[in-house]
């Protein structure tokens, strides 16, 4: 038994954690210590201000559903899943390839195959545009047969999990690049929209005054063998949120704007985007991004 001060309870309960077999645990629970205990001596917190804390966690503990994960949705407004992300990244990515976005909470197996040129659309709704481009390496080659799954928002800013029976896919496909990397597909223009405001997470943000939402995007999931897996996004240029996204996905390399007259689309007379993505190939080393199982829901959208 012994008299513990407000910076011995730390080193106490580290020494405890000593005998943890696994080494990498043991790192991250040390280290995970450290910074609580000292985040709680900064702000000089109090029993009711960590009571009320606890109670916003059991709350949001008590938000996720299987088809809701608002610890993720947290960890999005706090910009921890894009730092998490974007450290995986730059640890050992080759240079010059396709930066990585938010996997959202809407990607689904078994998306429905589109042929190059068809549409992502199952129904006539907003403005359609066309996106193309080509798949390459890091050296520019080609990469033949890359699979590109999209989905997105419809022209109403519903994703189709939101819109429709969840047995029915709609503004999402799967297409197959040609062999010299090239695709071409038509969609509807995206809207942007709000997080979920309705749980604990959603309270937080309106108590920081904060808007909430998400920018116009397209959600782009590339796989190609002996490649790492791309999982980003396009967002639109001209959403008044583009600068401002709730959970930090936007990259400036990844925002786009339509244009009427791009001499290479390869159909006329619909507003283009052109995008090439570079695929970085695998190195080997284990552990995904943050929401990149899909089984594994993450609210950004």
């Amino acid at each position: 038994m012994q008299d513990l001060d407000v910076n011995e309870i730390t080193d106490a309960v580290i020494a405890q954690m000593a005998t943890t077999p696994d080494p990498r645990l043991r790192e991250i629970m040390e280290a995970a210590v450290r910074h609580m205990h000292a985040f709680a001596r900064e702000v000089q917190l109090t029993p009711d201000e960590w009571l009320k804390g606890i109670a916003f966690m059991t709350a949001v503990g008590q938000m996720c559903s299987p088809i809701r994960q608002e610890f993720i949705l947290l960890s999005d407004v706090l910009g921890l899943s894009r730092l998490v992300n974007v450290m995986h990244d730059a640890k050992g990515r080759e240079a010059a390839g396709t930066e990585t976005s938010l996997l959202g909470p809407f990607f689904r197996e078994g998306a429905p195959e589109v042929p190059l040129g068809g549409t992502l659309a199952r129904a006539e709704g907003g403005p359609e545009i066309l996106m193309f481009g080509r798949i390459t390496d890091t050296e520019g080659r080609a990469i033949p047969h890359a699979v590109i799954d999209l989905w997105q928002t419809n022209a109403e800013g519903l994703y189709d999990l939101q819109a429709h029976d969840p047995s029915e896919m709609d503004m999402r496909g799967r297409i197959r690049c040609d062999a010299e990397g090239r695709y071409h597909v038509r969609t509807e223009r995206p809207l942007g929209y709000s997080i979920p405001m309705d749980g604990p997470v959603g309270e937080l943000v309106r108590q920081q005054a904060r808007h909430g939402f998400r920018p116009a995007h397209i959600h782009i999931l590339i796989a190609a063998p002996g490649f790492r897996e791309l999982v980003t996004a396009l967002y639109l240029g001209d959403d008044e949120h583009v600068d401002s996204d709730t959970v930090f996905g936007v990259s400036k390399s990844l925002v786009v704007t339509t244009s009427d007259d791009l001499p290479d689309a390869p159909m006329k007379g619909v507003p283009a985007i052109r995008y090439d993505f570079t695929l970085s190939r695998e190195s080997g080393e284990a552990g995904g991004r943050v929401g990149s199982d899909p089984s594994r829901l993450v609210p950004a959208g």
